[in-house]
């Protein structure tokens, strides 16, 4: 079984930041990506960031300048930094893996269970 542990998000202002975190365990063999989508009241899941095993950081366009993502591949862990957050950024953020357990000879893609993200003008 794999665990997608989200941590972070909450209620901040406008231009305030927040920091989320995601950790991977269970029967885990291998990971090819950790990252970040988000889901805004209204629309389709989109994503935020995610970094592979280049470790080269992959953001979406509007978060390139405000938003700085992290992963630890020893620890199976993904950091989402949100700076300079907006109204249009309250939403439900979502901790994702690329990752194949073990006995299974395929990748699959794994979710946490979100947490949100409110900004207040």
């Amino acid at each position: 079984q794999v665990q997608l542990v989200e941590s972070g998000g909450g209620l901040v202002r406008t231009g305030e930041s927040l920091t989320l975190a995601c950790a991977a365990s269970g029967n885990i063999a291998s990971v090819t990506a950790l990252g970040y989508y988000r889901q805004i009241p209204g629309r389709q899941r989109e994503l935020v960031g995610m970094v592979t095993n280049s470790g080269i950081p992959d953001l979406a366009d509007f978060a390139k300048g405000r938003f700085t993502i992290f992963r630890d591949t020893a620890k199976k862990t993904v950091t989402l930094r949100l700076n300079d957050l907006k109204p249009a950024d309250t939403g439900l953020y979502y901790c994702y893996g690329n990752l194949r357990v073990h006995g299974s000879q395929s990748f699959g893609i794994y979710w946490g269970r979100g947490t949100q993200v409110t900004v207040s003008s």
